[in-house]
């Protein structure tokens, strides 16, 4: 359902009804990211516990918008730099007050804290980070580099609590910042809440293909080295006859259709675009590939997990080798390696896997445990106040 009552950088508070619990989750907008995606599958399950969200945006937009969960509220700062944050934030703080303040990636993690020191905001702040900081700005040089590490010894310290996505985000972000590895707590991304019996039908550009299918899905970006996984699906055996499908949209589209044209691969390889509802191209597909360089979870790899699909993955840091146990739930493979990755691939396609251990390993990642985990920290007393209410009601 799409967002009620957005607010733009005018702040109309008083139009928000405010309700017992609210936490307010600060992102840069809504289009489709595994962080994104992740704080709206959050929303929905606070909803279930009667906690409302409001979502914090730069600038209200993103497709994600309209998959937001009834009751709620969407307040955009308007604001297109990170740095103009702090103020608006802070006057979205005291005038709205909600319950706490969950803000996510780098450097908005920096800033809301500050932000809620300028508003003396007693509430809890947590602020958690959805990548290796160090390596998804090794290329900004070392200013850069010396103002992130100083950034995080500044911003972190003010918050309550700290996130990583996975053991190897907490580890770097531990190691930049110079704060001890013990504050920085580890919640693993939930899956995906779409289940494979839920899958909806086979989306048409699957229909007439030839099998077997390998999927991927995530944005067309540099670092998902979509260029790496076509140059390995080009050294299958013809005779395999398979069918590779990126799933996502960015900005690497031409460069990709560019190298799918030199390889003579137009016919085999699908770059359908971005999907809201991603169920029913897992459902439809016989492997799933993650060929990044980098990583701070790898929502993907679970989500294809939850649909039983066999996995080859990149082993790049972070998450893959947590999400897949070493190589017990799946294979990994070095790091820009076409060859290891088109040997891995028609290696997975040729033996048995369980489908069912793979369901019950994603179900060690759920969205409720998600929830809980973040409730803990956003919340203390938050299982406590909902077994008062129910013993009041």
């Amino acid at each position: 359902m799409a967002a009620t009552g957005l607010l733009t950088k005018s702040f109309i508070v008083d139009e928000v009804e405010l309700s017992s619990q609210r936490i307010a989750v600060l992102l840069p907008d809504l289009r489709p990211g595994g962080a994104e995606r992740l704080h709206v599958n959050l929303a929905a399950e606070w909803e279930r516990r009667g906690i409302r969200t409001d979502f914090i945006l730069l600038r209200a937009r993103g497709e994600l918008l309209d998959v937001l969960p009834q009751g709620t509220d969407v307040v955009e700062l308007g604001v297109d730099h990170f740095r103009s944050v702090p103020i608006p934030l802070a006057r979205y703080l005291r005038k709205s007050r909600p319950d706490a303040l969950l803000a996510a990636m780098w450097p908005l993690t920096v800033f809301a804290p500050i932000a809620a020191r300028l508003a003396r905001f007693p509430k809890r702040i947590v602020v958690s980070e959805h990548s290796p900081l160090t390596r998804a700005y090794a290329n900004r040089g070392r200013l850069h580099g010396a103002l992130l590490r100083c950034s995080q010894g500044i911003g972190y310290p003010l918050a309550d609590a700290r996130v990583g996505v996975s053991s190897g985000v907490a580890d770097d972000l531990a190691n930049s910042s110079g704060l001890p590895r013990h504050q920085f707590a580890v919640i693993h991304n939930p899956a995906a809440r779409e289940k494979a019996d839920q899958a909806g039908p086979t989306p048409t550009a699957l229909m007439h293909i030839s099998r077997p299918l390998i999927l991927t899905v995530g944005t067309l970006k540099k670092v998902k080295r979509h260029d790496l996984l076509i140059n390995a699906f080009a050294r299958l055996p013809a005779q395999l006859g398979a069918t590779l499908c990126i799933l996502g949209e960015g900005p690497e589209r031409l460069a990709l259709e560019s190298q799918i044209n030199a390889f003579g691969l137009s016919e085999r390889v699908l770059l359908p675009g971005f999907a809201i509802d991603t169920a029913a191209w897992y459902a439809s597909a016989d492997l799933f590939v993650l060929s990044s360089d980098y990583e701070g979870f790898g929502n993907v790899l679970v989500e294809a997990m939850e649909h039983g699909l066999p996995i080859v993955s990149t082993d790049c840091p972070s998450g893959p080798r947590e999400i897949l146990d070493d190589n017990r739930y799946g294979t990994l493979v070095p790091v820009g390696d076409p060859g290891a990755l088109a040997q891995a691939m028609q290696d997975a396609l040729s033996r048995e896997h369980d489908g069912a251990a793979l369901k019950v390993r994603a179900a060690h990642f759920s969205v409720s445990k998600a929830a809980d985990a973040y409730l803990n920290l956003l919340l203390p007393d938050w299982r406590q106040s909902q077994t008062s209410e129910a013993v009041g009601s």
